[in-house]
């Protein structure tokens, strides 16, 4: 599953909004094929900020992000391109309001992949019954439940063959009974070897589904483990002390 060249390499990551303090201050980590990474750490720790640095949503101040070899941060270089290789998954849906979920999940594939529309339905079809919703294919996205809608938006990140996929909270904005259902639907991914970046407060997520946690406090990372160590034995007081408010 992991080879020892890393699918995203990050290096000396600063971002500076102009606050008093950096919302990343020089972090440095590397993400590796079909590896699940989960980044958790209190609300303004910098993990969204690091999490939407990895696609250039968020332009670092310095710093260097690899992807698949090449540094994402060079100007030089066709973002674009490497972006439609990263599915990304907001908290919210971001869902065209005036297609059908078909149209939401073939726009991209047919555009940017310039794949047939009977090729780009076919495989948004076939993600569709892997997620339980080929029956809302031609239904629009306001007769969808919460926990519906992000499943499309999982799905149609899929549609784009990504060779990574990265969550931002995706299930912080849905209702609790609904939050299991996007849930399910990550860990399949995960069994499939999908690589993953997740930013999450869903703590059973972590220790079922990661493959390593990460720690972030004051725009850095303090700790990172796998599952079993990160949750059964934090090193830092502030881990320990982390855990013990929201477990």
């Amino acid at each position: 599953m992991k080879d020892n060249t890393p699918l995203i390499k990050v290096e000396n990551l600063t971002k500076d909004f102009g606050n008093k303090t950096l919302a990343l201050d020089n972090v440095n980590n590397n993400i590796y094929n079909g590896e699940v990474v989960v980044v958790i750490g209190p609300s303004g720790s910098g993990k969204s900020t690091f999490l939407r640095c990895l696609n250039l949503l968020e332009v670092p101040t310095s710093g260097h992000i690899y992807f698949e070899g090449t540094d994402i941060t060079d100007p030089k270089n066709n973002l674009n391109k490497h972006r439609q290789k990263m599915g990304m998954v907001f908290q919210q849906f971001n869902l065209f309001p005036h297609m059908t979920i078909m149209r939401n999940l073939t726009i991209g594939p047919m555009k940017l992949l310039k794949k047939s529309k009977e090729d780009a339905e076919k495989k948004a079809m076939e993600l569709l019954e892997r997620v339980g919703l080929a029956d809302r294919a031609y239904s629009y996205p306001n007769q969808l439940s919460g926990g519906q809608k992000q499943r499309i938006a999982i799905v149609r990140a899929l549609c784009m063959e990504p060779d990574v996929m990265l969550f931002d909270e995706p299930t912080s904005a849905l209702d609790p009974e609904m939050v299991g259902e996007v849930l399910d639907v990550m860990k399949n991914l995960a069994k499939e070897n999908m690589t993953m970046v997740v930013v999450t407060h869903e703590m059973g997520f972590a220790r079922e589904v990661a493959s390593r946690v990460i720690f972030m406090e004051n725009g850095r990372i303090l700790e990172e483990n796998n599952p079993e160590e990160f949750f059964n034995n934090p090193k830092s007081d502030r881990l320990k002390n982390f855990l013990n408010m929201v477990l």
